[in-house]
């Protein structure tokens, strides 16, 4: 039954420069990894359509080198056949998909080509498409229960069963540094017994950036064992009464070992380069957000737990990119 109902036509998608742009892996469907080429906000998302017998190459320039590349998108005939159709269109898609509400794709960007009016096909073809200067409002987002997705849709109507193929792509969208970036400075304790003083040289980050800062122990009346900091990712998807709130450990760490005494100082070191970060989304088109904490713990000998956590904002600079002559 899936053989008598399978599409006669494959489709191909591949993106103008593609290989020379930065890829980035996401997981698909059944845990498979897949390689996506990386679009900034502004970026023109351009290609063909053709079918797979067209052995034909376009070469274009990238800082005075010449790159030969391999045709765009493709549509294949199976076994030579004629086979009609009631159009071919291609479509550049923003979708954001909640998990708990899977079935339901929340569409904020919506473009479309006609490539072809309804006929038949026979042998290989070729369609241009070109989606000019588009504006990617929002960057694209993989969590625990929701994904901000863009991608190139290619669909193919037919009177039995529409053939569609999609190719994702992924966004990132930069932001100019903010103009006030305060260090955070906080007291914390339990009366009589813990006071401590928390200190951040900053509160924002952006996701290369190093966070510093110290912790003074003011007053000590309780046997600590160790200290720990972590910083947590929490996302918060949906509204009130259908809202859900996740946390993901990034990382964690031990900065101290053993008893402190009063008037010693820790110092505090994170580069967060290393680390598997997003900026942070503040009601994504009121659908999600995604905040990170900086989560000090303490834990005494009888492993009692000490917390204390603070929002920091991460965001995205440009990349800098070093070119060979």
């Amino acid at each position: 039954m899936a053989y008598f109902f399978a599409s006669p036509i494959d489709v191909d998608i591949k993106l103008e420069g593609e290989e020379q742009r930065k890829q980035v892996e996401i997981k698909g469907e059944k845990d498979k990894t897949i390689s996506c080429p990386v679009y900034y906000d502004g970026d023109s998302v351009t290609g063909q359509v053709r079918n797979s017998n067209f052995a034909g190459y376009s070469v274009f320039v990238i800082d005075r080198h010449h790159f030969l590349t391999i045709p765009k998108v493709t549509l294949r005939v199976r076994d030579g056949k004629k086979t009609a159709h009631e159009g071919i269109k291609v479509e550049f898609v923003g979708s954001i998909e909640l998990f708990y509400d899977r079935g339901h794709h929340h569409e904020f960007l919506s473009l479309s080509q006609e490539l072809a009016a309804p006929g038949e096909m026979r042998q290989a073809q070729t369609f241009d498409f070109n989606f000019k200067n588009v504006e990617k409002q929002f960057e694209s987002y993989q969590g625990i229960n929701v994904k901000l997705r863009y991608f190139i849709r290619v669909s193919i109507s037919r009177r039995m069963a529409d053939t569609v193929k999609e190719k994702d792509i992924w966004v990132h969208s930069f932001r100019m540094p903010p103009d006030s970036n305060n260090s955070i400075k906080m007291e914390v304790g339990i009366e009589d017994c813990l006071h401590i003083e928390f200190e951040y040289n900053k509160s924002k980050y952006h996701l290369k950036d190093v966070i510093v800062g110290k912790i003074y122990f003011l007053l000590v009346r309780i046997k600590i064992k160790h200290m720990e900091l972590s910083i947590i990712r929490r996302e918060t998807t949906g509204s009130p009464p259908n809202q859900y709130n996740e946390s993901e450990t990034i990382t964690k760490f031990e900065i101290m070992d053993g008893a402190p005494v009063r008037g010693e100082t820790i110092p505090i070191r994170v580069f967060l380069g290393g680390f598997d970060l997003t900026p942070t989304f503040r009601d994504v088109n009121k659908k999600f957000t995604t905040r990170y904490y900086l989560n000090l713990v303490l834990i005494d000998e009888e492993n009692r737990r000490y917390f204390k956590q603070q929002e920091i904002t991460i965001f995205r600079i440009p990349e800098v990119r070093h070119r060979c002559y």
